[in-house]
Parts: structure tokens; sequence; C-alpha cells
């Protein structure tokens, strides 16, 4: 098994967005911030090379709503193509797609206009694009605070093609890669866990968006569920800490992957390196 990092480009949010109640003299010693009160976070994304598979996870926001969502300061935003090529791959070769979530900075990048701007292509056309089932409906029938973070055109045209595949329970999708349902942040997120040799890389997306939030009160403001958002993230803390796994973050700028110890009932960044 190989493992690849695709960054797929940076955006800011507000920091009391990111870190919700948590007070800014508390987070900005752990997290910098421009005079805005802005962070910069990263899209980063994971190619999984099997051997029978090419399994990439979550796939950026794209270049579809950049002017719309320009107040995001994206940067870096990435080609496909032009990034898998240089690896050795294509798009055409991606066998599976997993989001995490449906939010576009998660799945944006799984469509692109065609040349006459009016329609949509598939990045992966041959790939079998996974989705929790619960956030597949929600996404379909959003929530009033979620509404704003979905667009049709960028998992619809997945549907529509038959490439969409539902995850309604904890499931394998190959012998090296193990797809857990998570909630709290969103419904039906998929955290994967990927088995090489005797480590364990845990992709957990937004379940702890950057190693800052360590802290299992230190929960987003975005987050829908903040309670079961908080129990969650325990749960996989616990798990991670108790079998020294590894946490590969997919918004934090500044620090890539963590393993996790418990020190008095609190979760710290044991070691912090990049894949």
């Amino acid at each position: 098994m190989k493992l690849y990092k695709i960054e797929t480009g940076t955006f800011q949010v507000d920091g009391g967005a990111a870190f919700g109640v948590v007070p800014k003299r508390v987070w900005q010693k752990r997290y910098p911030c421009n005079d805005d009160n802005f962070v910069r976070l990263a899209m980063r994304c994971l190619l999984i090379e099997t051997g029978e598979k090419l399994i990439l996870i979550d796939s950026g926001t794209g270049d579809k709503q950049l002017e719309y969502l320009k107040y995001y300061d994206f940067v870096g935003v990435i080609n496909f193509e032009t990034e898998l090529n240089k690896l050795g791959f294509s798009c055409s070769q991606i066998t599976d797609v997993v989001y995490t979530h449906l939010h576009f900075d998660h799945c944006g990048g799984s469509t692109r206009y065609n040349s006459d701007k009016t329609s949509t292509e598939l990045t992966f056309p041959n790939a079998t694009h996974w989705v929790g089932e619960a956030q597949w409906k929600n996404f379909l029938n959003p929530n009033i605070r979620e509404g704003d973070s979905y667009f049709p055109e960028n998992v619809q045209p997945i549907h529509e093609a038959g490439k969409l595949k539902m995850v309604s329970e904890n499931q394998w999708l190959c012998p090296d890669v193990e797809l857990r349902l998570f909630n709290g942040h969103t419904v039906g997120q998929l955290v994967s866990y990927i088995h090489s040799n005797e480590k364990t890389y845990v992709y957990v997306g937004d379940v702890i968006p950057i190693a800052a939030c360590l802290p299992v009160a230190w929960i987003s403001a975005y987050d829908t569920y903040p309670i079961t958002a908080m129990e969650e993230k325990k749960a996989l803390l616990d798990e991670a800490a108790e079998k020294k796994q590894i946490l590969f973050f997919e918004h934090d700028a500044y620090t890539e992957c963590c393993t996790v110890k418990e020190v008095y009932g609190k979760y710290r960044v044991d070691e912090s390196f990049e894949l």
C-alpha cells in the first residue's frame, strides 16, 4: 500500500467560527490568525494505492463556485488531472472516491464544468463514490443550518450517472480500508480507517478538523449537533490513544498527521509529522 497526500488548496474562515465558544486569547496560542481574525485552513485529500484499488478521500472545493464563495479567499485550487499526473496516475484510474460529507469544501472537485460552462462532467468518471446514507438525505433535504453548504451541481450528476453508493452502517470498502459513520458536525460522516501493516491511519475529516481541536470541548460553531460532536470525537480519540493510531488532518494548514496521548483525562498531541 502507498499513501499520497494531495493539497487541493486553502481557504480562510473566521477564527470565532472555527473555535466556537473557546476564547480567542486561548485558541490563538495554538493556531495563528491574521489581523482580521481569520484562520487559514487546508483542503488536504488522501490518495490510497492498494494494488487493486486507487481510492481518493474527499476532493476539495473545485473551481465551480469560487466566484460565489470568494469571501473564503480560496488560494491554490488545483486541477486534479494535473496533480494526479505528477504522481503517475490519471483521473480515469480512480476506482473509488470516499466523501467524509458533502459540504462544498469536501466534494466540489468531483465534478467540473464542460467547456460550455453550462453543464458538468464527472472528474473521476470510472469511480464509485461513497457517501453516508444519512448525509445524502441531508444533502437532498438540508436543515436550515446547512443549506448554504450544499450545491447540487457538486454531487447530483454523480448520482444521476449511477456512481453514488450509500453507506448505512460501518463497513469495509476493501481489505485495507474501513469506513465508519460519525455524527455531530453533520449527520452520516464517513471516517476512513486505513490499515497498513502495523499502522492505522485515520482520516478524521471534520470530526477533528485541526490538531488544535483535540480537546473534546473544542468544537467549531459549524458543528450542527455540538454534544454529539463531542461524544463522537471522544470515542475516536479513546481508540486512537489506546491503539497508537495516526490521525490525518484534512484542514490543518500546519499539522498533517499526529499521534495522540491521554494526560489526566485530556488529549494532547504526542508526535506530529508529515505523511
